[in-house]
């Protein structure tokens, strides 16, 4: 069997067709209501400067800009940006770099990092090395907005099932160990058998909120759901935090 390395687990796996099969059928209608909500949420005007880091294929980023906004997307994946270049016009960009890292000539009136796109790297200070990369990126009082599952209840997703996408058979397992939820992705393809990992930490609220507020940002609001409803710990679907530049 083909296995993936853990470490840095997101460079072979999100440039993988695999990837892509396995997570096709994303629900666009979810996505496009959740942003409609959370634009009204925050009472961004037409033509602000957004940037959806970790963009993926530009699902989101391409959804912002009918909205009448200029949108930025990046990611590390090639793959993705690849396919997302095909959206790219006027007042919609893509670029491939690593969130840790990135250096654009452009500051943004809003930074969004959507669908758990946050804690995949083996030590927390990588995790502030975003957290400060999108502070230099904002302008004064700009707005960063983080979609996050809630880990008080991402424990009680089922641990295992298969999946069968085009003749191809996906096992999907999951465990919580050392503070990560860590899902295993074995494959069947035309008898070849791969295996990919997702490793993902877990950050209480306290811990998040901390994170920001130690890294230059006040925490506004928290919200537990797609439709924008006030965080609940024990019950809430996400952990959608709302911040500001300060």
């Amino acid at each position: 069997m083909c296995k993936e390395s853990e470490n840095e687990w997101f460079r072979g796996w999100f440039n993988s067709p695999y990837y892509h099969i396995l997570y096709k059928h994303r629900d666009d209608a979810e996505a496009a209501n959740f942003l409609d909500a959370l634009i009204g949420e925050l009472a961004l005007p037409r033509g602000a400067a957004i940037l959806d880091l970790a963009c993926g294929k530009g699902r989101h980023a391409i959804y912002l800009h009918h909205k009448g906004f200029n949108v930025t997307g990046l990611d590390l994946s090639e793959e993705s940006i690849k396919q997302a270049m095909e959206s790219a016009n006027e007042g919609l960009i893509f670029h491939t770099a690593d969130m840790r890292t990135f250096s654009l000539n452009e500051k943004f009136d809003a930074v969004f990092n959507l669908f758990t796109s946050f804690g995949y790297f083996d030590q927390k200070s990588e995790n502030v090395q975003v957290i400060q990369r999108i502070h230099a990126h904002l302008n004064d009082y700009g707005i960063f907005v983080m979609d996050y599952f809630n880990p008080a209840t991402v424990c009680c997703f089922k641990h295992s099932g298969d999946l069968h996408i085009d003749g191809i058979q996906f096992h999907i397992t999951k465990k919580i160990e050392n503070d990560h939820i860590i899902k295993t992705i074995e494959i069947s393809d035309q008898g070849q058998q791969k295996q990919f990992i997702e490793r993902v930490q877990l950050f209480s609220l306290d811990e998040m909120i901390n994170m920001l507020e130690s890294n230059g940002f006040k925490v506004l609001h928290t919200k537990g759901n797609y439709f924008m409803d006030d965080f609940m710990e024990k019950t809430s679907d996400r952990m959608i935090i709302i911040a500001q530049k300060s």
